[in-house]
């Protein structure tokens, strides 16, 4: 047949395309072996910019339950076992947690955290007996059998930062990823996926049957776990000007070059590192303004868990949301995502990874999401830090290729304790409230160390998932009545700079109606629910948030010294010296007013914050040179005076009621309320944590309710947790102050007939000498 032309004709004709089509393969093998060559090593060898919080810190007496404690653990990545076999592990059993710690200082030492004794089985009547009440306090530590007060463990992960991406990742090897994980994903995505070259022919045909069959209500695809990284990973970043759109737009073109490239990355690459590419880098959804990237943050956000420590349910979960994201989100589709789940289930078993009985159970296991998972992650804090190191190291986490871990000053067991404070408090403000057409109220608190200005916990708003505006940096209110203790100490400096001796906490004004004019107006101010005491001491002033009574002060110290004094802490506005000043007429920032409020625990000097501890890049310290040291802007013992009147809020003033909400420690603080009730404030602190709380309306609208009844709940209960097992540390007396007892009400030395006496601070040399004749 050789001999007739038309078969060699048609050879020739067969001849010429299969040796261009060759040459074109063999080209572009080449170069996309090159390229293929030159991404995987980039994405083997990526290494995200991590943020992390402080070391999670344990100690005897600690306000933490075991539940509590097992969430941290999944924090820094510990995995549950039966039997602790290596560094990283952690049991539970006996009213205890036992950690195996990876943390270098505990190297080869076992930590046992005891909640409870163990409950002896005791036979009783029939009678039943209440069962006993969680444990909320760790009763004892030990660190290789021997007790211990406190100890510290690894720092945990917040996030993992993806330049110009707004992404929440976790990258893990392929090796801490559970079997039952990658099963789940295999069976329902690519179950020949260690068979095929990259393209699975058998798959595709199979898909094409069931689509022509009509046998499903939706199309099916034939595409592998290569195809899918190759789509995902590859081609958008191999091709200039290639979105991901464009990967993922259905045409043969796309089709054929996807498959072509899945060939390549199959010969480049093992199928391990492929695997560990598909389960680290596909987006699996969307919390907040953060797309979900891999397994491991999945289950985080999803379960709340570590990757090591999802159940098979959870694992079917996870890898049921591959094909369709959206809708199959487990949060706004839970209905479809758990009928995924069990077709995974199903998916196991037909490929023999489980048997028909554990699928059956775990398929009935309800679908128990953690809708706050985000928050738990810290992400107003997050987003604080990203924009200090975008100020203050451009570049630094955006265009190195060196590991860069950021350690920040977040407490990650406090902050919380903190977001659960703001979402009670926040339920109770909206009870409180009657139903609004505009929206619900919002809440910052900021929770930080005095003595080093280290930020601990940081809450911008009651949900990020529903807005990520971070009202503790951003929101500009008026402080209102947590000025007034400024006003006070503007009083007690210009007292000495004058020589004066009669300017004291025990000195008396008025509580008296009275209109003020300046610059051709008129201002008539009044007290919260129109009280007056006409004359008061400046105590009970101050405790009882007196502002008619404040104003004389203010009038009396005067205003532009008052102005000129928040002048000198540097924050917020400077507001202009009206009468109107007294009152916190002006704007300043949550962050602010907490900065501003380290000037009385550290005996008038102010404490800049900060929230970032130390930056390492590539192994080596690039921290800046911080710039918090403490600047001196009143005198201690005046500081202190006004901070020993601020004990009395609490003892007996606008603030009394935390005591009966059972915070017990010594501590100072101010309420804060606005004109109109707008705005709710609280600040108050101990020498160890200040902390403080903001409730308002985004639109400025009033709240209608006083500090003392929408922020101090909040403080009240995140400090009561947070400080929960520690002692009641007094705060300092600086030299140059005299306690003298004085008459409550008269301010004058105390007799013994004298109904109220208190044990009065003054500066050494301005003692009253005159005795009550009130009560003689």
């Amino acid at each position: 047949m050789w001999r007739k032309r038309w078969v060699r004709l048609a050879a020739l004709a067969a001849a010429i395309p299969t040796v261009v089509l060759c040459f074109v393969a063999t080209y572009y093998y080449i170069r996309f072996a090159h390229l293929i060559d030159a991404r995987l090593h980039g994405e083997r060898e990526t290494v995200f910019p991590r943020i992390l919080a402080r070391p999670l810190e344990l100690r005897r007496g600690q306000s933490l339950t075991e539940r509590q404690l097992i969430d941290r653990l999944n924090d820094l990545g510990y995995t549950h076992r039966e039997q602790l076999e290596k560094p990283g592990e952690f049991t539970i059993g006996g009213g205890a947690v036992t950690i195996n710690p990876r943390a270098p200082q505990l190297k080869q030492k076992i930590v046992r955290v005891v909640f409870q004794p163990p409950t002896p089985a005791v036979k009783t009547a029939a009678r039943t007996r209440t069962p006993p009440r969680t444990p909320d306090r760790v009763l004892r530590l030990e660190v290789g059998a021997r007790p211990s007060e406190r100890l510290m463990l690894d720092a945990p992960v917040l996030t993992a930062l993806n330049a110009g991406e707004r992404e929440k990742r976790r990258p893990v090897a392929l090796t801490a990823i559970p079997q039952r994980v990658q099963q789940a994903v295999l069976a329902t995505e690519d179950r020949r996926f260690y068979e095929h070259p990259g393209v699975d022919p058998i798959g595709i045909l199979g898909a094409a049957l069931s689509n022509l069959r009509g046998k499903r209500t939706y199309t099916a695809g034939g595409s592998t776990i290569t195809q899918q990284v190759a789509r995902n990973v590859f081609l958008p970043k191999m091709f200039p000007g290639m979105t991901l759109k464009d990967a993922r737009e259905k045409s043969w073109r796309r089709k054929i070059l996807e498959a072509w490239v899945s060939l390549i990355i199959t010969v480049r690459a093992s199928k391990d590192e492929i695997l560990e590419m598909y389960l680290n880098d596909l987006t699996l959804g969307q919390r907040g303004s953060f797309g979900i990237v891999g397994v491991a943050e999945a289950s985080r956000l999803f379960f709340g868990k570590d990757v090591t420590n999802v159940t098979l349910a959870e694992a079917a979960t996870i890898a049921g949301v591959f094909q369709s994201p959206s809708a199959l989100s487990p949060f706004t589709n839970p209905a479809r995502c758990k009928e995924k789940r069990n077709v995974v289930l199903q998916a196991m078993v037909d490929a023999g990874y489980i048997d028909k009985d554990l699928a059956d159970r775990a398929a009935h296991e309800p679908l128990v999401v953690v809708q706050r998972a985000l928050e738990a992650e810290a992400p107003y804090f997050v987003d604080f830090v990203q924009q200090t190191l975008a100020d203050q190291y451009p570049g630094l986490t955006t265009t190195t290729t060196q590991a860069v871990d950021v350690y920040t000053t977040l407490d990650l067991h406090v902050q919380r304790l903190a977001q659960d404070a703001v979402r009670d408090g926040l339920v109770h403000v909206d009870e409180l409230l009657p139903k609004r057409k505009r929206g619900k109220a919002e809440a910052a608190l900021i929770a930080l160390d005095p003595r080093t200005g280290e930020i601990l916990a940081f809450v911008g708003g009651r949900s990020y998932n529903q807005s990520q505006y971070d009202r503790a940096v951003l929101s500009r209110r008026q402080p209102g009545s947590v000025f007034k203790p400024f006003v006070f100490l503007t009083a007690f400096e210009e007292a000495l700079k004058s020589g004066r001796t009669d300017v004291t906490p025990a000195s008396i004004t008025n509580d008296e109606q009275e209109t003020f004019q300046f610059d051709d107006q008129v201002w008539t101010p009044e007290n919260y629910e129109h009280e007056y005491d006409g004359p008061i001491t400046f105590r009970r002033a101050l405790a009882h948030s007196r502002n008619l009574g404040t104003i004389h002060v203010a009038q009396s110290a005067g205003y532009d010294n008052v102005a000129a004094l928040w002048k000198r802490l540097g924050v917020g506005n400077a507001p202009k010296p009206y009468p109107s000043i007294a009152l916190g007429v002006f704007e300043a920032t949550p962050l602010e007013i907490a900065t501003a409020y380290t000037l009385f625990p550290n005996g008038g000097a102010i404490r800049p914050l900060r929230q970032i501890l130390q930056i390492t890049s590539g192994g080596k310290d690039v921290t800046k040179k911080a710039t918090g040291e403490l600047r001196r802007v009143a005198r201690p013992d005046t500081t202190f005076l006004v901070t020993n009147m601020m004990r009395s809020v609490l003892n007996e003033g606008t603030a009394a009621s935390a005591r009966s909400m059972g915070f017990t420690l010594d501590a100072a603080g101010k309420t804060g309320t606005t004109n109109d009730l707008r705005d709710a404030w609280f600040v108050g602190f101990t020498p160890e944590l200040l902390t403080a709380v903001w409730v308002g309306f985004d639109d400025n609208q009033p709240v209608g309710l006083s500090g003392a009844r929408a922020a101090l709940p909040i403080w009240t209960q995140f400090m009561r947790t947070a400080l929960a097992g520690r002692a009641s540390v007094p705060f300092e007396v600086p030299e140059g102050i005299t306690f003298m007892d004085i008459d409550a009400e008269t301010g004058k030395l105390a007799t013994p007939r004298c109904p109220k006496v208190m044990n009065e601070a003054f500066v050494t040399g301005t003692e009253p000498r005159e005795v009550c004749e009130l009560h003689r």
